[in-house]
């Protein structure tokens, strides 16, 4: 643990926080467009998270807002200290990089505060930054030795060749990855996703999280990928390029959302579009670890064209017994019918959760879109559901919180 802040440290990094609040974006924004300007750095991010409305930019503007206003109960950022060390992990991010990050934020701080940003205000910012760079650095080394003295475990990039490539859908495509090496491979916690690195034929290179969609294996790993036509080339290359025998770069599996190693309640899976990967892979190390365990599969999909995996995860369901399966399609064909091709019509609502899940004792997993997130979240806390039973992940940066 790195030496504590002094008071004075604190206490100013805490009455910055108005202006943070007011200028946070326009912060990070800055130190991005600094950090960019370095090739090597700038290789390291995933620069689709650049652009969705500025997601990142917010992302890092909320995180740092956060830290100031809790500079001096920090057990209340654990949770994010976690999981932005996993990515870490994931981008492999190593210590030599944080002193490029610290120049970048200290400079674009002074670029838009101006004069009141005063070289004292820049120097207790510079032992704030430190500090928690200190944390984290901690965190993922332990991470990093974890990884290392896993069965199969890897630090940093290996490459790992497209070994099948299944359609599951219209616009969900499977993609089975084995080592080129022919080794082993580190068991994931089901739940956790992978990073990717690839060239497109254009030769540009991009880095991709994705969820394991399988349950955790040693020879293998299954991504399930969808297929955004408007998005930044990453699917687009897996789906259009990326053939059987192509060669991806891989770091180890990541994550701090997944299912436990003994799960000590019935469990919920709940889902939206490809938000069903990592519940699938949650489902699979269910079916085959547990099979006294309660547990309800509750997905949402337009309808049964986008619909992954259906008949996969029916057949998890009925070979163990005590899995329920319900499907719900907000967009139905005409080909689609209520029980016979999904369960039910519509959305999934806490409402129907407290009437076909034991929603007073069960551990709830969810993942899918953004307003997935904010529509059951809410609606979950709402019904009485504690937020230390409601786990979820979401897709790209976590710009807003939630459960607002």
């Amino acid at each position: 643990m790195p030496k504590p802040l002094l008071p004075e440290t604190v206490s100013i990094v805490k009455a910055s926080a108005p202006a943070l609040a007011a200028h946070g974006a326009e912060i990070t924004r800055s130190m991005y467009a600094r950090l960019f300007q370095d090739d090597h750095i700038r290789a390291l991010f995933n620069h689709s998270n650049q652009g969705e409305g500025g997601a990142q930019v917010n992302a890092l503007a909320g995180a740092i807002l956060a830290y100031a206003q809790n500079i001096d109960n920090l057990g209340v950022l654990a949770p994010v200290v976690e999981r932005i060390a996993h990515k870490h992990i994931g981008y492999h991010i190593l210590p030599e990089h944080y002193p490029f990050v610290a120049k970048a934020l200290l400079a674009a701080i002074k670029d838009v505060l101006g004069d009141a940003a005063t070289p004292q205000l820049l120097n207790v910012w510079g032992e704030a930054y430190w500090f928690l760079a200190d944390i984290l650095q901690e965190r993922e080394a332990e991470i990093r030795e974890e990884l290392r003295g896993r069965s199969g475990g890897w630090n940093g990039w290996r490459d790992f060749v497209v070994a099948s490539k299944v359609r599951e859908s219209d616009v969900v495509t499977s993609f089975v990855l084995k080592p080129v090496d022919g080794g082993r491979v580190a068991r994931h916690r089901p739940g956790q996703y992978l990073t990717l690195r690839f060239k497109s034929a254009n030769g540009a290179e991009m880095k991709r999280n994705y969820s394991i969609s399988s349950g955790p294996d040693d020879s293998f790993y299954r991504i399930s990928v969808k297929r955004e036509a408007q998005g930044q080339g990453g699917s687009l290359y897996l789906h259009d390029e990326a053939a059987v025998s192509t060669v991806l770069s891989i770091t180890p599996p990541a994550g701090d959302f997944y299912l436990p190693e003994i799960p000590a309640a019935p469990v919920v899976l709940l889902s939206g579009g490809v938000g069903l990967t990592p519940m699938v892979s949650m489902l699979e190390t269910i079916a085959a670890e547990h099979p006294d365990l309660e547990a309800h599969f509750v997905h949402g999909a337009l309808n049964s064209a986008t619909h992954a995996m259906d008949r996969h995860v029916r057949k998890l369901a009925r070979a163990h017994g005590k899995i329920k399966v319900s499907s719900f399609y907000s967009e139905p064909t005409s080909n689609d019918a209520a029980g016979l091709s999904h369960d039910f019509d519509g959305f999934i609502t806490a409402e129907w959760l407290r009437k076909h899940t034991p929603i007073d004792a069960a551990e709830f997993y969810l993942c899918g879109p953004k307003l997935f997130l904010r529509s059951l979240v809410p609606a979950l806390a709402r019904e009485g559901v504690s937020s230390s039973r409601v786990h979820y992940e979401f897709f790209g940066p976590s710009d807003e919180m939630i459960a607002a």
